[in-house]
């Protein structure tokens, strides 16, 4: 990555600072995580760094086959990770449901929770639940996971007495969304779809919905924090919809895009590092605390979203 965006922040670590980096020394051995999109990408590479820092990490993943893989090759790495592959596919409230019933019946406890697997600007399509494709899988599956995985999380904190962590990995693109923010009563028309826009506009969604739990997480007095952070621009297939772009990105990326273990890094940050005890309803980047769009803090659009969202998972 270009030497001069590597800037060392408070935490002391920049842009350019690993996953591995960021975790050193660390030891999550009394730790359980999930990490839904770990088949691929940063997803990936996230249940990777997490298990050797001792994590017992659930990879949460659509495709069952490329995750298994990505399981067998932290294994051969690390013989002694802690790692399992359950299906979950978060466009669809079925799955949703379905994976956070067995992981409950399971019986596993579970300390970190880390939403990161998204889409990215795809032509218009509605999921099985007839909402639009990207606020479907980015923003309703982890909404209703996040729900529905809360009970269990409260629990594990008060036995173990260890802080849980909710990390929502959003993007800086929640800048880029349509004019009113969240398009309530437009979220499912396909005129004035904007592939782009709904992809903004689902990861603002991502920084409210962090900030809103931070609230009602507060009201209950639970020890849980929630954080929304951008991973930096990533050169990873999330633009395989956009030839174009993607074709520049791969020319001039080498300049100010990041890695992959680069672009893990501040999930790795936020989801582990002592730094971030306490730390509550922040918005990280390069693994120090950034300042998200002035409608990403706005406090009444959170609570909106929030009632929203119950509506349609319920």
């Amino acid at each position: 990555m270009g030497f001069f965006f590597n800037k060392i922040g408070a935490s002391g670590f920049s842009s350019s600072s690993t996953a591995l980096e960021v975790t050193q020394g660390i030891d999550g051995t009394n730790f359980t995580a999930i990490v839904t999109g770990a088949s691929s990408g940063i997803g990936a590479e996230t249940a990777r760094v997490l298990s050797l820092r001792g994590v017992h990490v659930v990879m949460a993943v659509r495709n069952m086959d490329a995750g298994n893989k990505v399981k067998e090759a932290i294994l051969k790495e690390n013989p002694g990770a802690k790692v399992d592959v359950m299906e979950l596919d978060l466009s669809s409230m079925a799955s949703v449901n379905k994976f956070a019933s067995e992981y409950t019946s399971a019986g596993l406890p579970l300390n970190i929770l880390i939403n990161n697997a998204g889409v990215m600007a795809p032509p218009f399509m509605l999921s099985q639940d007839n909402i639009e494709m990207q606020f479907a899988t980015n923003h309703i599956g982890h909404f209703l996971l996040t729900n529905l995985l809360l009970e269990t999380m409260k629990n594990t904190a008060e036995k173990n007495n260890i802080q849980g962590r909710i990390v929502n990995v959003s993007s800086d693109a929640h800048r880029m969304t349509y004019r009113e923010g969240i398009q309530f009563d437009k979220i499912n028309e396909k005129s004035g779809y904007s592939s782009l826009y709904a992809y903004g506009q689902s990861k603002l969604a991502n920084v409210l919905h962090a900030n809103e739990l931070v609230r009602r997480l507060k009201e209950d007095g639970v020890q849980i924090t929630a954080n929304s952070l951008h991973p930096g621009a990533i050169n990873t297939d999330l633009l395989r919809h956009h030839s174009i772009i993607n074709g520049i990105v791969q020319a001039v990326g080498k300049f100010f895009i990041k890695d992959v273990p680069q672009g893990a890094a501040t999930t790795c940050y936020v989801a582990l590092h002592p730094q971030v005890k306490g730390v509550s309803g922040e918005y990280f980047l390069d693994s120090n605390i950034g300042k998200a769009s002035t409608l990403a803090r706005d406090t009444e659009l959170a609570k909106k979203l929030w009632d929203f969202s119950m509506s349609l998972v319920s």
